[in-house]
């Protein structure tokens, strides 16, 4: 079977959830599909080592800068249609391809439950590319059982028509013990002591502001507590930084930015805790990366994030600041319970694995096809 694959976001330097997973699910379908052929398509020549040469990978690359996926990807499909069509992370492009069997991923849908979380234009393209997609789509790939009932709810996109598939997390993911290596990253990121770690773009759906006034809370239980928040400047970023000021703590909240994948077990194992309370997750990965690297996690108990979470962190109401701030304080003060969550963080996140990921996908693929 020939399988044509929208990769377009897995060129991505600074790559948050989706462009992760848009990567590594086509590298594992690339690993569990030898007897097919893959057709990959980029707006740019991909770097070699991202999807090393095989006899049956294809690369068609289209100088499409705007409108990729209606000026771009859709008439390099229609012309040479592939037997299916998946799109990870885009939209499946219209018109005129409806005749390809096509399967799409869906993320989340948090800009129905918060539309006034995300710019308007961006609101309105969210939600028309969402509902084009699933409505065109044969099978729709939800990543978790809450994007699922979202669908159906909020979307009307039939429950037979939905897979729930769960991500899988990066294997180099694992603890750093070697305390030199930790300091030498907190000194190359500006991170003066002891810290609470978020990882995600700043913007105003992660929660930051709530998490920012429940440090200000706990913020003396460790003796030069700091609060690091590593990702990519978003909308909103600056009302982060006039709450940041107003509470006095621009020397005890570290802004990094983005942090380079191979830093990040690093970074998640020198953190005394892991908080994420994100007012809604499709499916958060760093819930799941943090467990891994051996840190202890308090996350929001809404969307999917109880899913993700089982019994292997602490889980709060995500507009309780006070709930988040006492949560975080259990993590850094009560040595019973941290060792507690992270043996049972280590098992749980080891199910997540992008080799069941892709098996499953595979299997969409070829029912989506008819084979």
């Amino acid at each position: 079977m020939l399988i044509g694959i929208d990769a377009s976001r897995a060129t991505v330097a600074q790559r948050t959830g989706t462009e992760g997973y848009s990567l590594h699910i086509i590298r594992g379908l690339i690993q569990q599909g030898h007897e097919h052929r893959f057709r990959l398509y980029f707006r740019d020549v991909p770097p070699v080592a991202l999807f090393p040469p095989q006899d049956n990978i294809e690369i068609r690359v289209i100088y499409q800068r705007r409108l990729w996926t209606h000026l771009g990807l859709g008439p390099a499909v229609r012309r040479e249609p592939p037997d299916v069509l998946f799109v990870p992370a885009h939209v499946i492009p219209w018109p005129g391809t409806g005749r390809v069997p096509s399967v799409v991923t869906a993320h989340d849908l948090g800009y129905l439950h918060f539309p006034g979380k995300h710019p308007f234009f961006e609101w309105l393209y969210l939600d028309w590319s969402t509902r084009h997609s699933t409505r065109i789509a044969q099978r729709v790939i939800a990543v978790s059982k809450a994007t699922a009932y979202d669908l159906t709810a909020l979307n009307g996109v039939p429950p037979a028509k939905i897979r729930v598939i769960y991500s899988g997390i990066d294997e180099t993911l694992k603890p750093v013990k070697d305390p030199e290596v930790i300091e030498s990253l907190r000194r190359r990121l500006g991170i003066p002591g002891p810290y609470i770690l978020h990882v995600g773009s700043i913007q105003p759906r992660k929660n930051l502001t709530r998490l920012v006034e429940a440090f200000a809370r706990i913020q003396d239980c460790v003796d030069g507590l700091c609060l690091v928040l590593a990702g990519r400047e978003g909308w909103g970023y600056r009302k982060l930084l006039a709450r940041i000021r107003q509470l006095g703590l621009t020397k005890r909240v570290i802004l990094p930015g983005y942090v380079p994948d191979e830093d990040m077990a690093t970074l998640y194992s020198g953190a005394l805790a892991y908080a994420f309370p994100s007012l809604y997750e499709g499916f958060g990965f760093p819930v799941l990366e943090a467990m891994a690297c051996g840190t202890p996690v308090v996350c929001a108990n809404s969307s999917s994030l109880p899913e993700l979470a089982g019994d292997a962190a602490l889980t709060v109401a995500p507009t309780d600041t006070e709930g988040l701030a006492f949560a975080l304080r259990r993590l850094l003060t009560d040595e019973d319970l941290r060792r507690v969550l992270i043996e049972r963080g280590f098992e749980w996140a080891g199910q997540f694995t992008w080799h069941c990921s892709a098996q499953a996908t595979l299997r969409v693929l070829l029912e989506a096809a008819g084979t």
